[in-house]
């Protein structure tokens, strides 16, 4: 009709254009779970110390370039000065410069070890988990086995028995931290597994794994695509936890004098080399101690603060 109006698509009756509605930003459960980690103060500052520590251990022997075995006995058991930061030795060597030199071997042994553990401790769990009847049995009953040996004393006798045979075919220092690694490992991935298994069991009867199911998904694709990435979070923090773990037992091992050779100085060599001056020289320790400890309590917040970021229960 001639004269009539047509309201815009835009506007209201009034005439006033309609705002836009704004497009909702969509949170995926691990965008919230870095919120939520954020939030955990003391998690985030752990994670801060623990990188500049990574950083420290492999950026400064390349700025601090004082060799790690020279021998100076004019600067025996010197306290922290100028030229020596952290102090000297019973031989004057540089404690800086063996401090960051032992970090590396000390820190990459424990992400060594968490990777084996995670990595066996997931596909144990993951098999048991959706397995039924005699595969599951066998399964807990060989994680129960593991978990009533005693590591240490195994793990000594392990690097006694196969530490001559490995030093002939890889060499000393290669030899050691293989059976270290691999002896921290196999002890460490009973919790993992039994964290997955729980898992599976909790998650193999939900619907959308039924759902997979229907549609005519293989096992193996259930498990990788459905059931494994909603299981990861425990993985996470128990191998957070198992870092801390395996510095300790490094640190344990070189103290009681089956570690890495005396050439090599891991923190934890380092601290037993001390022993016998504490009273004259307490800085040797106080370094080496300082720095296995600091590790583990980072490591340990980053734990707690990964528990409760990856919570599903309060994942949207």
């Amino acid at each position: 009709m001639a004269g009539s109006t047509h309201a815009s698509p835009t506007a209201d009756a009034a005439g006033v254009a309609s705002p836009v509605k704004a497009r909702t930003r969509h949170v995926t459960p691990w965008t919230e779970a870095w919120r939520r980690f954020r939030r955990h103060r003391l998690a985030v500052v752990s994670a801060i110390i623990l990188l500049s520590m990574i950083f420290a251990v492999a950026v400064g022997p390349l700025l601090w370039r004082v060799q790690i075995n020279d021998i100076d006995f004019t600067a025996q058991l010197q306290g922290p000065s100028w030229a020596h930061p952290m102090g000297t030795d019973d031989l004057g060597q540089d404690l800086l410069a063996r401090m960051l030199y032992g970090g590396r071997i000390s820190l990459a042994v424990g992400l060594a070890a968490m990777s084996v553990s995670v990595v066996v401790g997931t596909i144990v769990g993951s098999v048991a988990g959706i397995s039924r009847g005699f595969v599951d049995s066998a399964l807990v009953w060989l994680i129960d086995l593991f978990l009533s040996l005693p590591q240490l004393p195994v793990l000594l006798l392990l690097i006694y028995l196969f530490r001559d045979s490995l030093k002939s075919l890889v060499g000393p220092q290669i030899s050691i931290f293989i059976l270290i690694v691999a002896g921290i490992g196999s002890f460490r991935w009973m919790t993992v597994a039994r964290l997955v298994r729980a898992q599976f069991f909790a998650l193999r009867e939900k619907e959308f794994v039924e759902a997979a199911r229907a549609l005519g998904a293989s096992t193996f694709r259930v498990v990788v695509r459905h059931i494994l990435p909603n299981a990861l979070g425990p993985v996470i923090v128990a191998g957070t936890i198992d870092v801390a773990a395996a510095i300790i037992l490094e640190s344990t091992l070189s103290f009681l004098g089956l570690g890495f050779p005396a050439d090599i100085p891991t923190w934890g060599r380092i601290l037993y080399d001390a022993k016998d001056n504490l009273d004259i020289a307490p800085h040797w320790a106080l370094f080496a101690g300082g720095a296995i400890f600091l590790a583990v309590l980072t490591i340990n917040f980053i734990g707690d603060g990964l528990r409760d970021a990856l919570d599903p229960r309060r994942i949207l």
